[in-house]
């Protein structure tokens, strides 16, 4: 891709990030706070109890909101299924995420194969005949999926559903 287009398309996705997650976000919660205030607090005697003004429905707002969603934003990190959901796709429908986490997967499992020929050796002990051919399986396993793979097709994906199902 020629370097300009990629420059526009980085810019594009710099400013569609600062809109969402900063300018957006702030804008929505002043637009929240006027709209509840000035629609439904000011419209009800009672509330007004509570909020004489719009400075003190901002504070209880910021002093009470804040802590609650700080507390929903933990809830939906560390205790829903939803955040599970949300990478589980983006890994998925990411190529280069894929590979990482797959090229991740393949190095443990050929440092643990690694290790224990590596410690059965130390011990003065010979590979016997299983074991060699455990390792050129491997080997032609790993080497015949590397050469089938590209970031273009699903190879990294099937091997990630194999270790979802696992």
């Amino acid at each position: 891709m020629p370097e300009s287009k990629s420059t526009l398309f980085r810019a594009w996705f710099y400013f569609r990030n600062g809109w969402s997650l900063y300018f957006a976000f702030i804008f929505a919660a002043i637009n929240t706070l006027t709209v509840t205030y000035y629609l439904a607090v000011n419209e009800i005697p009672f509330l007004l109890n509570f909020f004489p003004s719009f400075s003190h429905y901002v504070a209880a707002a910021v002093l009470g909101g804040v802590p609650f969603l700080v507390l929903i934003g933990y809830l939906h990190f560390k205790k829903s299924h939803a955040y599970r959901s949300d990478v589980t796709i983006s890994t998925e429908s990411n190529p280069f995420a894929r590979r990482s986490l797959i090229n991740s997967e393949l190095n443990l499992e050929l440092n643990l194969m690694i290790l224990n020929l590596l410690s059965k050796l130390s011990d003065g002990e010979k590979l016997n005949q299983d074991e060699v051919n455990k390792i050129q399986e491997s080997k032609n396993t790993i080497n015949d999926f590397i050469n089938k793979r590209s970031i273009k097709n699903n190879k990294d994906l099937e091997y990630l559903k194999q270790l979802l199902n696992k």
